[in-house]
């Protein structure tokens, strides 16, 4: 039998405990196995036992006891409720694939002459983003008051409209409202759903599923690259009316779901119903037992950091994510990722069709069809990074992965130049230097995959805390929604003007980028969602992020030990 615990004034529990006034005590039955300091617990190591640095001492302990069944009816209805989310994400990113590529065909231009770039254009794309920023505060009120999965429901409804209204258009100006409901429908389902998958996922499943989740943007995208690209081959206005028309798809199926899975815990905490917490988290975190040691651990860290009266009970109340050092920090993860997801080059993507023109790509079909591989490739990038989501410190990947944007923006923009000269010149064309610009275009677009698309749900979901959460990714849909204004409004016309120089700077904007993650960014791997409240609470939170603990692991899988280092 192991030895009672001694008091541990070093670890992150027991300062939390002295810097928030008992708001997170240690929960009963949680820790028991004994700790010992370094270099003093040697003796209580049985033979075959290892000593292993993890993030969270008491998560790990709990994980190796509670091996929650990855097949298991319950791990399946998880995993429905996950792919739901994503659908959401679908909606999403389907309008980005849809609007570059009806946006070339013949059709579409001659019923609204609006051309591929200029003024016309960039009414066309903003307002959708403008319906969105609209709409996102409404979108945390509703995903607060009436819980995550009303909401979903509902902007799957407004979606609905916005589609009838565009894709019935006969005039610019109808068209472009449609445009309008259909980014205030987006902005609530993006407010509700990455909370909704990081709430109802276990804790060491949590980057997976959020990563899942965000990449329904290529769930979206892929299959209106591929529809418009069929759909092009119709001789009439169906050629972009269909599209259209499918743009609601993944709303039919999250309305008629959505109301049948399970709420998330922390909403139903965060409301008083206790009791169907605990109960969500015995069946899909606990395999079925309330006692199971993972399922204390989260419960009573719920607990201790949800609070009744929170800001979600105050519908306009944003003062704590501005207002103190906690609140700040966390709010700049959000800030970091919101801007920095959607302005280090990735905004071209809504243009690829007048890119691949700028490289020497002219023909229709042919435009559309390279648009579909990149939609491809861009997806195994992130689908790649999913899988390691849950393994790989967020840091490192943003700070690298952002300078392998750049890397890649300025293989594409000095090929691009080049081919201009040619252009210029009257010794003609080399066919090389266009295809080292497209492949270096593609390779960008995989590498931000792999380093933004999952981590862009992630980090804003993981920074937020429960009663913040709506109103945190309310803000986020704001910033997100403010950039892609900037892109689709300031793209077309930059693009008809400069060409391919727009793209200098975002080259060196990623470089800024990258150092920004360096100096700011917060490691949020490895812990539970309530224990990143010790982290943000710290002095500096980037140092108190890189905190881990050491644990001893005997032979049998069984943690026995927590070793404290010395001071």
């Amino acid at each position: 039998m192991s030895e009672p615990e001694s008091k541990d004034t070093g670890s992150p529990k027991a300062q939390v405990m002295e810097t928030t006034e008992d708001r997170q005590p240690t929960p009963p039955e949680k820790n028991h196995y004994p700790e010992v300091s370094a270099g003093s617990g040697a003796s209580a190591v049985r033979e075959g036992a290892k000593a292993k640095v993890v993030h969270n001492a008491e998560l790990y302990a709990a994980l190796q006891e509670t091996k929650i069944k990855a097949w298991s009816k319950e791990s399946c209805e998880l995993y429905f409720a996950i792919f739901i989310a994503f659908c959401c994400a679908c909606a999403n990113g389907y309008d980005s694939s849809l609007m570059t590529s009806i946006l070339a065909m013949p059709h579409f231009q001659s019923t609204f002459n609006s051309g591929t770039t200029g003024t016309k254009v960039s009414i066309i794309f903003s307002l959708y983003t403008v319906g969105a920023m609209v709409a996102s505060p409404f979108a945390a009120i509703l995903s607060d008051r009436c819980g995550r999965r009303s909401a979903m429901f509902a902007g799957g409804w407004v979606i609905i409209v916005g589609m009838i209204i565009a894709s019935t258009a006969s005039s610019l100006a109808q068209f472009v409202v449609g445009r309008f409901v259909l980014g205030m429908g987006i902005s609530v389902m993006t407010v509700a759903a990455p909370a909704y998958a990081t709430e109802i996922a276990p804790p060491h499943w949590r980057g997976r599923c959020t990563g899942f989740y965000n990449c329904g943007w290529f769930g979206g995208s892929i299959p209106a690259a591929a529809i418009t690209f069929g759909t092009n081959y119709m001789d009439n206005d169906f050629s972009w009316r269909i599209p259209l028309v499918l743009q609601a798809f993944a709303c039919v199926i999250v309305i008629g779901s959505v109301l049948f899975l399970p709420e998330s815990p922390r909403y139903l905490m965060a409301n008083g119903r206790d009791a169907e917490a605990v109960a969500f988290l015995a069946k899909y975190h606990g395999n079925g037992n309330a006692r199971s040691r993972l399922v204390l651990l989260e419960v009573e860290e719920m607990r201790d950091s949800i609070r009744q009266d929170g800001i979600d009970k105050k519908a306009w109340d944003y003062r704590p994510l501005l207002l103190t050092h906690s609140g700040r920090w966390r709010m700049a993860q959000v800030l970091m990722i919101s801007i920095f997801g959607q302005f280090s080059g990735n905004g071209l993507g809504y243009f690829n069709t007048v890119i691949f023109n700028n490289i020497g790509v002219t023909s229709v079909p042919q435009q559309l069809g390279y648009n579909l591989l990149n939609s491809v490739l861009s997806a195994i990038g992130a689908l790649t990074a999913v899988t390691l989501t849950d393994r790989m410190p967020r840091r490192p990947v943003l700070v690298f992965g952002t300078l392998a944007c750049a890397v890649t923006l300025a293989c594409n923009s000095g090929l691009s130049a080049a081919l201009d000269r040619q252009q210029h010149a009257a010794g003609g064309v080399q066919t090389s230097y266009a295809q080292g610009a497209l492949a270096a275009y593609f390779l960008f677009n995989i590498v931000f995959s792999f380093t933004y698309s999952p981590l862009q749900a992630v980090i804003p979901t993981e920074a937020l805390e429960t009663t913040t959460r709506a109103k945190g990714l309310a803000a986020s849909s704001v910033l997100v929604n403010a950039m892609g204004f900037i892109n689709q409004f300031a793209g077309p016309i930059a693009l008809g003007n400069i060409g391919y120089k727009y793209i200098y700077i975002f080259v060196g904007w990623d470089v800024v980028e990258a150092l920004l993650w360096y100096l700011f960014g917060v490691e949020s791997q490895g812990r539970t969602l309530e224990q990143l409240e010790w982290v943000y609470n710290q002095p500096n939170p980037v140092k108190a992020s890189k905190h881990v603990d050491k644990v001893i692991v005997q032979a049998d899988g069984t943690v026995t030990e927590k070793v404290v280092s010395q001071p």
